[in-house]
């Protein structure tokens, strides 16, 4: 009998992957370079139209019972699967050490007693352990320490609202975000999740009702922490590990930032071991995450901190379009298995790959980048179902 997780499992997990410095910071970046009262509207919206999209490629891969890059065979063929594979490998290899520099530099923040790469290590070390163990084992202990990190989280959020209540001056920017500038970093990271999802929800008892809480679960808490953020500028500082302090929360400081470090990395490396199964089918995919742990290890502390943002609208411009070619193939096409038709499916990805480089360079313009390159695709690919249909 195959092992199947829960509705409640799935929800902690994808609950558990927005919690990360990461997204804390993306709230501080917003909040730092807008006015209060401009940031909500585009900030949900980039969340909502996210969450969206993180639904239905993840109900592709609950329904398969396939991992998330095995799942875009049937669209992009053997080739287009393996090539995709092999970026999200890379990038999460860069995605974890980027979680694992900002968790380690919020750490010395705390004047944690140990250097920035013995940090670095230690967090990786710990993220190796628990993708060797797998997830299955330790659901109880994943569930457990989420339910601490939560409550941590809460007094956090509650004692900067305290603070707040002292009115402190915002801190100064000459940058100023428009609306769209706020979608798009709004967007950037549940986008940045959706070549992992399905590695996940494969495995679920019910495909469309705990992959729907699954992506609610994450945009609720994804938002929580963009609302962190903000709270944190609204206390006169743009460093999390301030704020921290400033909250007098010194040890539950420690721990929020390492758990939520921890956990969110191992949802990352767990889907590297799982995406390098999928370009090479007898490899371990526990023991690829363990090296996948280390190797962010050594990127993390190599500095890759100083390319933060542009390497998450990289993530974008690549796997934003890739999954609206795979939703409208698989829900529209009802998957295609000619040559012809994978040939069409990467040439409409790459359109849309195309399209966010060029509309990247423009301050601001309408829609945005992720979901001017998501329409192209998706026109593109349904355009050749149509053209399909017609012909038979």
């Amino acid at each position: 009998m195959e092992n199947r997780t829960g509705i409640f499992t799935n929800m902690i997990i994808w609950f558990g992957v927005a919690i990360s410095v990461s997204e804390i910071q993306a709230g501080i970046q917003i909040g730092s370079a807008a006015p209060i009262d401009s940031i909500w509207v585009p900030l949900i919206l980039g969340h909502v139209i996210g969450g969206i999209m993180l639904y239905f490629v993840g109900l592709i891969g609950a329904r398969l019972r396939v991992n998330a890059m095995e799942s875009v065979k049937s669209t992009f063929g053997n080739f287009g699967s393996r090539f995709f594979a092999t970026l999200n490998v890379l990038q999460l290899i860069a995605w974890v050490a980027v979680l694992n520099a900002q968790g380690a530099l919020a750490l010395m923040g705390l004047n944690v007693p140990i250097s920035f790469a013995i940090t670095c290590i230690i967090l990786a070390f710990l993220v190796a352990i628990w993708v060797f163990i797998g997830l299955q084992r330790t659901s109880k202990i994943t569930s457990i320490i989420m339910m601490i990190l939560t409550l941590l989280l809460v007094i956090l959020s509650v004692s900067l609202l305290g603070i707040n209540g002292y009115h402190l001056m915002p801190v100064a920017t000459s940058e100023t975000l428009t609306f769209w500038n706020i979608f798009e970093i709004s967007i950037a990271m549940p986008i940045s999740w959706l070549p992992v999802i399905s590695d996940y929800t494969k495995d679920v008892e019910s495909p469309k009702k705990a992959t729907a809480l699954s992506a609610l679960a994450y945009t609720i808490a994804s938002l929580w922490m963009y609302f962190i953020g903000v709270e944190v500028v609204s206390i006169g500082t743009v460093d999390i590990s301030q704020a921290i302090l400033i909250s007098g929360l010194g040890v539950q400081g420690v721990i929020i930032l390492v758990l939520s470090t921890v956990t969110t990395n191992f949802l990352a490396t767990n889907s590297a071991g799982e995406s390098a199964k999928a370009i090479f089918n007898r490899l371990d995919p526990k023991v690829a995450g363990v090296v996948v742990s280390i190797l962010s290890a050594l990127l993390a502390i190599s500095g890759i901190m100083d390319h933060y943002i542009s390497f998450l609208y990289l993530i974008s411009s690549v796997f934003a379009p890739m999954a609206s070619v795979l939703v409208v193939s698989f829900y529209f096409g009802k998957g295609n298995n000619e040559a012809k038709d994978w040939y069409w499916n990467i040439f409409s990805w790459f359109v849309g790959f195309v399209v966010y480089q060029i509309t990247a360079g423009f301050d601001s313009i309408f829609l945005g980048p992720t979901l001017i390159a998501v329409i192209f695709s998706a026109v593109l690919a349904y355009a050749w179902i149509l053209v399909r249909k017609r012909n038979n």
